[in-house]
């Protein structure tokens, strides 16, 4: 979780002023606002995260002891490609996140026959991804998904229509699972060239190369 501190500084004088940082991880927040408080010149110090709620710092403090031991932090790069002449789709994603101190990445790709575009072919493999999230056991926490589609992105983010029913079909049932999990996702598009791993994940199963695996980073 990202969230930015919000705070009050107050000189041995008595003058005041108001900070407001750019976003970080939380528990980079935390160290810092710590580090704040122990000047003695940091007063009303507070965490507002992507949904502008506030959080207390033991409030945040208690809230990433809760999740140590659980998937945190977690980011989705996924990617899609349709074959029309063999009529078959390659799916990859790349799931990083940490977990007991440590930093993970999930590699997953598929094979499947069933799908009819390429825009369809993304959406399967965001679906993927998400549900290799729930076998991790990852649920109740923001979650950044990051794709090269602008159709995927767009449309999952609100700022595009969607007028093929086949779409949307994959949204209901992709925001059907993020509810279910609790997941509160942020949507970012990126250039192709900065998807590389996902993409690499597509072409390999579209090539019959099956890929799953997690390694500690």
């Amino acid at each position: 979780m990202d969230v930015r501190i919000e705070l009050t500084y107050q000189t041995p004088k008595g003058a005041e002023t108001s900070f407001t940082s750019e976003e970080m991880q939380a528990a980079k927040a935390l160290l810092l606002a710590e580090d704040l408080e122990k000047t003695g010149r940091a007063k009303q110090i507070e965490f507002v995260d992507h949904l502008d709620h506030s959080w207390s710092l033991k409030e945040l403090k208690k809230y990433l002891k809760g999740i140590e031991t659980e998937p945190h932090n977690i980011t989705i790069y996924f990617d899609g490609g349709f074959d029309k002449y063999s009529n078959k789709s390659g799916l990859g994603c790349a799931v990083y996140y940490e977990q007991n101190g440590k930093s993970w990445r999930l590699r997953k790709n598929a094979l499947v026959e069933e799908l009819q575009t390429n825009n369809e072919a993304e959406y399967a493999a965001l679906f993927l991804a998400i549900q290799e999230l729930e076998l991790l056991g990852a649920h109740h926490l923001p979650i950044k998904i990051i794709g090269d589609s602008q159709v995927v992105i767009n449309q999952l983010s609100e700022d595009w229509p969607v007028y093929e029913e086949t779409l949307l079909k994959w949204i209901e049932r992709i925001e059907k699972k993020l509810e279910e999990l609790g997941f509160s996702a942020t949507y970012k598009h990126v250039q192709r060239n900065k998807n590389k791993e996902a993409d690499q994940l597509a072409s390999q199963a579209l090539n019959g190369i099956e890929i799953t695996g997690t390694i500690e980073l």
